[in-house]
């Protein structure tokens, strides 16, 4: 062998004994790996969602990031899906919290592929229901990925990816759009908007659905949470709503150190809002029995947001100890 060869792969096998030995001194929250992956979805109004009319979509490609965590083999993964901001850095704060447990994280991007940033002062750039297809889509992806094992993958989400979270669970819609071969472990939605009924809606996965909520929470109010909450449970569901005192829309941003609440301007709100599925799969608001739009009376805006450090921690603890019991974590 050529010396200049030999010391060549000299160098690179310190490098690789390098890299492993940096790989088993880091911090327990930090991912070994990190991929990244298109996830070929669509973009549908609610009406052709609710219809399963896939035709009539608009072919899209979202991306997810999929951090695998320390440890060997097959690992449980939470699937993370941002609210009407996009992709933050409180997800980040929640992203560090599972891998440090050994949990593997895929956070999905539904808005940069489709030419979107926010859409929290105009819902109607992206119907309320299109979130689900991108979740379904990277259940997909995950469940043929060597790393995950397919058994425990929880579907998290926040605000609008709270609602899509919660309404995932439904096995109607499982069955429209799930292609994966494979459902969620469990559901954990926070602060997610209740105020739409639909067909069938407590005919969810058997499953266990945890929802996390603020008691003043103006933006997605609780109330009508704990109204699907009970319909939930009279029909024998696995679902309990946990709600936090002082905390406010996105009270979890208090895991960044966040303690102001302020308005979020302009941004829309349905909280006077009840909105449920009629024939053909047309949302229409109850109160005038028209098609709902955000034009509506009853749509107002500048809700408040804001973190609460400590029920921020609190619900942190609560959702790793539901996931430790859940994935059988030693």
């Amino acid at each position: 062998m050529p010396r200049a060869f030999r010391a060549a792969a000299a160098l690179i096998a310190l490098c690789v004994s390098a890299a492993f030995a940096n790989a088993q001194s880091l911090p327990r929250e930090v991912a070994t790996r990190a991929e990244i992956y298109p996830i070929p979805s669509l973009t549908l109004s609610d009406q052709q969602f609710l219809s399963g009319d896939a035709a009539a979509g608009k072919a899209v490609t979202v991306a997810g990031e999929f951090r695998v965590a320390q440890g060997t083999g097959k690992l449980p993964v939470v699937v993370l899906m941002h609210g009407s901001s996009g992709v933050g850095a409180t997800t980040e704060a929640w992203v560090h919290a599972f891998n440090a447990m050994g949990i593997s994280t895929f956070v999905i991007d539904g808005f940069t592929g489709r030419g979107l940033t926010v859409v929290g002062p105009n819902q109607a750039l992206l119907g309320r229901l299109n979130l689900i297809v991108d979740i379904y889509r990277s259940l997909e992806i995950l469940a043929k990925h060597p790393r995950v094992d397919p058994d425990r993958i929880v579907l998290m989400g926040f605000s609008r990816g709270g609602q899509a979270t919660l309404y995932a669970s439904l096995n109607r819609f499982n069955k429209l759009w799930n292609k994966s071969g494979i459902q969620f472990a469990a559901y954990i939605p926070f602060y997610p908007d209740c105020s739409t009924s639909y067909v069938g809606d407590t005919d969810v996965a058997a499953r266990p659905i945890r929802i996390f909520h603020g008691t003043p929470d103006d933006y997605n109010p609780v109330k009508s949470c704990k109204a699907f909450v009970e319909r939930l449970k009279a029909a024998g569901r696995d679902v309990a709503l946990t709600e936090y005192p002082d905390s406010a829309h996105g009270f979890d941003s208090g895991l960044l150190g966040a303690a102001t609440v302020a308005v979020s301007a302009n941004a829309q709100t349905v909280r006077n809002c009840q909105i449920k599925e009629a024939d053909g799969g047309v949302l229409i608001n109850a109160s005038t029995q028209a098609p709902f739009t955000y034009k509506d009376s009853c749509v107002e805006l500048n809700p408040h947001v804001g973190g609460n450090p400590a029920t921020a921690v609190e619900s942190r603890k609560a959702v790793e100890e539901f996931l430790q019991a859940l994935f059988r974590l030693g």
